[in-house]
């Protein structure tokens, strides 16, 4: 490869990594909020329970959305090029975020105040719901064949340190007195997104479009009959894949998202204090950073599907052990579940995944395609699981019993593995689609054929 492919190979993987990390910086200090203050500041009115599980279903909500920007952003991303697109997605997240730092609480301006938190998370759900498929391509799809995997796993490794960025800034500010926080302290972060912003916008400015996406542009524009609307092509031709692109992507995302939000809540629950929490939390999202391209490295050499489910079985047989650590009350044992939570198990089916989704669909539906069964695993397993497991828990007699949480989680990623082993094995699969989307002929295409 010659030495300018290399750097702007380079520069691609950097700026897809710095660009998920500010997207979900914003959208993990949510679900780190939505535990930890929202309860207490939107939902007054409720029980804690009651407003702990109204909080999450803010958080859901965001999930929810997810699969409407994958579909929105993935077509034009399709139509009109991978980078415009992730500029408007990360310049939306941004600004939503900022705009819910300054929100008034439900003692200031009542229902006003849940209903604009509503409108802003759903903000959020559909920037970044955009935002993940165009990163991934960007590196995916600058990259070597060989290296795909390692350099998608770049979009990926920016949600841990998304995640070590929001709890290290909420982490701090939680440590300001009760009253402090409660009135502006858990608001700084938010603030801080725009600052974020500036300096995502300003590198993404500097990375060249797709090279994939360019030659099937090009290859478009001179065929003499027209494409398939890419979410159509997708849906029509291959729905089996989004099945297990979503089933398959599920249980990483469920893992991760019950250790970022609802392990928060049950650890505080069983007696430690939130800032050890939050550290712990910090500790394994830093070695999560270097695990997750690890795993898509090893996927390169030796397939996307056993590292996956590798991963995924191991997440079943841990489930128990893992609760049962925090149980013991001991900090150490609270920072080995975390480290064996993430850095360790969830990574193996992380790492891969980016590539693993990509390699699905062809270039003039890829960023649909990938975005849409990506968002909607992320829907599956991020979206729904912190609402599911606090609500397992307090139908659990007397809401310390988190057998039905084990269950849920092992049984998640048991059938995360069965969906990737269904899949074929695609670490060598090649990448020009001159035939995907296949094109709706002309109608005076169709009468050459027929004549």
């Amino acid at each position: 490869m010659p030495d300018n492919d290399v750097r702007q190979t380079r520069r691609v993987a950097f700026s897809s990594f710095l660009g998920s990390a500010v997207e979900f910086y914003d959208f993990l200090l949510y679900g780190a909020a939505a535990s930890l203050v929202f309860n207490q500041l939107f939902f007054t009115r409720l029980t804690p329970l009651a407003g702990t599980l109204a909080s999450f279903a803010t958080l859901a909500i965001g999930y929810l959305a997810r699969p409407l920007g994958g579909i929105v952003f993935g077509h034009f991303g399709d139509r009109l090029g991978r980078k415009s697109m992730l500029m408007i997605t990360m310049s939306l997240m941004g600004l939503a975020s900022f705009c819910i730092g300054l929100l008034p609480t439900y003692d200031t301006i009542g229902l006003w105040a849940p209903t604009l938190l509503v409108v802003l998370r759903l903000i959020q759900g559909v920037a970044v719901g955009g935002e993940w498929g165009g990163a991934a391509l960007m590196a995916f799809e600058h990259a070597p064949a060989r290296r795909r995997g390692l350099a998608a796993s770049f979009a990926n490794m920016g949600g841990p340190a998304g995640s070590v960025l929001a709890t290290t800034m909420l982490a701090a500010f939680s440590a300001l007195p009760e009253d402090a926080f409660l009135s502006w302290g858990w608001r700084v972060p938010f603030l801080f997104s725009v600052v974020l912003l500036a300096i995502g916008l300003f590198v993404r400015l500097r990375v060249a479009e797709s090279p994939a996406f360019q030659e099937a542009a090009r290859r478009a524009a001179t065929a003499p009959e027209k494409e398939e609307v890419p979410l159509l092509a997708v849906l029509r031709r291959h729905p089996k894949n989004i099945t297990l692109a979503a089933l398959g992507g599920s249980a990483p995302i469920l893992v991760q998202s019950l250790l970022a939000t609802f392990m928060l809540t049950y650890a505080m629950d069983a007696g430690y204090d939130r800032s050890t929490v939050l550290a712990a939390q910090t500790a394994s999202a830093a070695l999560h950073i270097l695990t997750i391209p690890a795993y898509a490295a090893l996927s390169d050499r030796v397939g996307r599907k056993p590292v996956m489910i590798g991963g995924a079985i191991g997440s079943a047989i841990a489930a128990y052990p893992l609760f049962a650590l925090v149980d013991s009350g001991s900090v150490t044992a609270l920072y080995v579940a975390y480290v064996i939570g993430n850095p360790l198990l969830q990574a193996a089916m992380y790492g891969p995944m980016a590539a693993f989704v990509s390699e699905m669909f062809g270039t003039r539906a890829r960023y649909t395609g990938a975005s849409l069964g990506y968002q909607l695993a992320t829907t599956l397993g991020g979206g729904l699981a912190p609402l599911a497991a606090t609500a397992l828990l307090a139908g659990a007699g007397d809401g310390k019993d988190a057998t039905p949480v084990v269950l849920f989680l092992a049984g998640a990623c048991l059938l995360s593995a069965v969906a990737v082993a269904l899949t074929r094995e695609t670490n060598r699969s090649d990448l020009e689609d001159a035939t995907f989307p296949a094109p709706v002929a002309s109608a005076e295409a169709s009468r050459r054929r027929t004549s």
